[in-house]
């Protein structure tokens, strides 16, 4: 009888430390990205994604000529030129409350809402009293996103371009962590003050049709938890008791073992 308490007691050692293990292990449905796309499935994005401007952006605007002296007026720089032909630093606009940048010469112009190509449009109709054939570069200086949550590099990345999309900013993060939510990932973004929630599901091949694939300036990607990490943070307290208890049931194991 002594023999079969002891099988008994480690038994239950080793049924504890199972439990506090499994709890900790995700699935690998939980884990793995586009479970629903098949081999050579082939979809089509009929969306094309456009960049549009927003309150408190800083744009930078460049405009160029043929003849450079009639296009000076129209582009800012802060500071003399240098001796040995070191240029000054070109002044950036920043869009302001009511959506609008004051432009040199032409004045006050709302640039909010607009794409950079449309905001290109409009500049070369409210230019072509004063220059011919204008050059117009026109581009986003504060493109940024924001990975929170569990993602192995949490932060705010600088974007270099027009567009990205949510897969190339979780890249820029290294990636979810095992215990990331992947079908519940939220993405905050702002028009003019309002914040909206989005949630993607990138479990899914779905995700590739979401509002939210492309990101747009200072969005915000938090990725929450999934059940397992959950359930091991609730279970630290009872882990570490447990384990206590297995030691102790182990230690008592070893020692009736030892005795006999």
């Amino acid at each position: 009888m002594g023999s079969r308490k002891k099988m008994t007691c480690a038994f239950y050692a080793l049924l504890i430390l199972n439990i506090i293990f499994l709890s900790s292990c995700a699935s690998k449905k939980e884990v793995v990205y586009f479970q629903d796309a098949g081999n050579f499935e082939t979809l089509v994005d009929n969306k094309s994604f456009v960049q549009k401007f927003k309150v408190d952006d800083i744009v930078g605007i460049y405009i160029s000529t043929l003849d450079a002296v009639a296009s000076t007026p129209f582009n800012l720089f802060r500071g003399a030129a240098e001796e040995g032909g070191v240029r000054p630093e070109q002044v950036d606009y920043i869009v302001d409350k009511d959506g609008e940048i004051d432009f040199p010469v032409i004045g006050k112009i709302r640039i909010a809402g607009l794409s950079p190509e449309e905001v290109r449009v409009l500049l070369r109709n409210k230019l072509s009293d004063y220059l011919k054939d204008p050059i117009i570069n026109i581009r986003l200086k504060n493109f940024t996103v924001t990975i929170l949550g569990e993602v192995n590099r949490p932060g705010t990345y600088q974007v270099n371009g027009e567009q990205i999309t949510i897969l190339e900013a979780i890249g820029l993060a290294s990636d979810l962590t095992i215990k990331g939510m992947r079908k519940n990932v939220l993405v905050i973004r702002d028009f003019d003050g309002t914040k909206v929630y989005t949630r993607i599901d990138l479990t899914s091949k779905q995700a590739l049709k979401s509002p939210v694939y492309y990101l747009t300036q200072n969005d915000v990607v938090y990725v929450e938890p999934n059940q397992s990490a959950v359930t091991a943070s609730s279970l630290d307290n009872r882990a570490t008791i447990g384990l206590s208890i297995a030691s102790i049931l182990i230690t008592s194991t070893v020692i009736l073992l030892t005795r006999n």
